[in-house]
Order: structure tokens, then sequence, then C-alpha cells
């Protein structure tokens, strides 16, 4: 498989995201012909790894800036890892992800997509398919979804050639201002609602989706004026800064913030 010519102008874009990656891949030689195509798009430090433990090690280590990983193999679970990378403390966590293997049914598509992964790709594969899919990733980035029961790109926008759900949008972003923050607004309420709820199952990640809603909350309230939003949120932050929380003292602070959400049925986040 060779590389086609690529637009120099579009190699330095990709840059940024390819100066460090991680190949995650227990057949040699899947990982050695994807190290050559990342090479030829101008990829730097590139570190391969055969499974899911040694794989997390070096994702800490080398701070990649995109992660290719096959959904299966000895010692490897893509969707373990992606899961893992997403609620761990690393710098790295956030970054692109994606799965790359044979393995491509919807329920393996639609689980890639609910383990945080930001892109599907079936071997066999183009070098066209694997830059279209880097592309992605690197120009388009996707909200970050900050909840308990997901961590992740915003599933909405989820842009594998094989996924066909009607939760995948070409453009679905409110189109204008006032509606992209009613639209951040609500989603930020609802993962509130869920992380609570949810508290007890996960406390680690249900703070860190609190104190992530309280931060676009807190945005949202400067951008719009709006004081008494901005005192509500400036409620729940002293909550979440005078000492370990927990879903008892949470609750007061929350339920003044969901006050303000209109009544309207709750949807799942991402």
């Amino acid at each position: 498989m060779v590389l086609f010519a690529v637009d120099p102008r579009v190699l330095a874009k990709l840059a940024p995201v390819l100066r460090r990656v991680l190949i995650v891949d227990p057949n040699p030689h899947a990982a050695r012909l994807l190290t050559e195509i990342i090479k030829g798009m101008g990829a730097g430090e590139i570190m391969v790894e055969p499974s899911e433990p040694r794989a997390m090690k070096a994702a800490a280590a080398l701070e990649p800036g995109i992660i290719f990983t096959e959904r299966n193999g000895d010692n490897l679970d893509g969707e373990s890892l992606a899961r893992a990378l997403r609620r761990s403390s690393f710098a790295c966590r956030r970054a692109p992800i994606i799965m790359v293997t044979a393995d491509a049914t919807a329920s393996t598509i639609l689980g890639a997509r609910d383990s945080g992964v930001h892109e599907f790709l079936r071997k066999p594969f183009t070098s066209a398919d694997l830059l279209k899919r880097v592309e992605n990733v690197a120009l388009k980035p996707r909200d970050w979804v900050e909840a308990v029961g997901y961590v992740g790109p915003d599933r909405r926008r989820f842009n594998s050639g094989e996924f066909t759900g009607d939760r995948k949008r070409r453009a679905d972003k409110p189109a204008n201002g006032a509606a992209a923050m009613a639209a951040a607004k609500d989603q930020a309420m609802r993962i509130l609602a869920a992380a609570l709820d949810q508290f007890d199952n996960d406390p680690m990640q249900a703070v860190r989706a609190i104190r992530e809603q309280a931060a676009t909350l807190k945005s949202l309230a400067m951008k719009a004026s709006d004081s008494r939003l901005a005192v509500a949120v400036g409620a729940l932050e002293v909550t979440l800064a005078s000492g370990p929380p927990c879903k008892a003292n949470l609750a007061a602070p929350i339920g003044s913030l969901l006050a303000m959400a209109p009544p309207e049925p709750m949807k799942r986040a991402g």
C-alpha cells in the first residue's frame, strides 16, 4: 500500500496531531503497515504496542496526539482500552482514537462509538481511507462530553463510513449563537442530573463530570450576562472546593441549577 501524494498544506495542518502516535495492534505485519503509512503523512515519534496493559503504560509516557487501535487480540480489547484512557488522568485522555479492524459489524461499530472512539476504519483500507479519518479528527474537532455513563467525543457526530444510524449527523450544530448556547446549557444540565443520580456508581468520574459542567455553565453565564445562573454556578463551585464532594452536599446546589432548566424530558447526553 503506497501513500498517494498529499497536499503539503494539509500535512502541515495534521502535524500537531501526528507529532506523537501510539499504535496498538498485536499483529506485527498490520502494525508495520500502518506505521509506514503514518510516516508518509509526516508522523514524528511512533510507538507500537501489542496489548492493552502495555498500551496504557505507553500512553502515559508518550502522551500521543492520536491513537490507533485494533478492536481485539491477545490481551487487547480496543473498547476497554478506549474507556480506560477516557477515564484516566493521562494528559492524552482526550486524544483522538481511531479503531482499525476487520471486525466491522453494526454492533462493533456502535460499541466503538460508545466506548469513546472518534473514528472507525475497516480493514483492508486504502491510504486515502486512513487519511480521511485522520483529517476528520485533526481538522473537524468534536465537542467533548464528560459524563458518568459516557466520556468521549460527541457521539452524535460519529463519522465512521460504515455507521448509518439515526444519530449520525453531517451538520449537527445549532444554526446560530443563541441556539448553540441553549443547546450547551441543556446538555450541561442533563449531565449534571445524571452525574448526581449515578454518583455512587463512580464518585470520581461523577465529580469530574460535575466540575466540567460547572465550568461550562459559568462560561455560558458570563457570555449571556446571566447573573442568576452565575450565582447558582458559584454556589456549586464553593461546594466543590469546600472539601471532598459527596452526593449529599452536592444535591442542593445542583438542584438549584436544575430548577433553571426548561421542563422538557431529559435526553441522553453525548
